[in-house]
């Protein structure tokens, strides 16, 4: 199931490369809610370029996956983002315009998809 957050970016973390060759760039958004929050989000693999584009302080719509796993007991949870783009009346260029992994590229897909109905993915 596919997620959104919409925000601005708070910080954006350098890239983590790990020996088996596994990289991750995380960043952090803050909502703008009544009673704002930060929340950590990583890019995986080549999906950390996503973030080459926008800069600290700009808003941003982040389009994300949840993936949660145990470990010798212990829980943990990560918010995975495959699409960051720049929020509507928001300054610059749309950031992310990738599909996200399991999806193919439709340009002429006009459906509309309201926030109540569940992407055809």
């Amino acid at each position: 199931m596919a997620y959104e957050i919409s925000g601005t970016i708070k910080t954006i973390f350098d890239t983590q490369t790990f020996p088996s060759g596994f990289s991750k760039r995380e960043f952090v958004i803050t909502t703008e809610d009544k009673f704002p929050q930060d929340i950590k989000l990583e890019c995986l693999k080549e999906k950390a370029s996503l973030l080459d584009s926008v800069t600290e302080g700009q808003a941003v719509k982040v389009h994300f996956d949840i993936n949660g796993r145990e470990y010798n007991g212990r829980y943990f949870v990560n918010l995975n983002a495959w699409r960051v783009e720049a929020a509507a009346g928001g300054e610059g260029a749309p950031a992310g315009n990738e599909t996200r992994r399991d999806e193919s590229p439709s340009p002429e897909d006009t459906t509309d998809y309201s926030a109540e109905d569940e992407p055809p993915f």
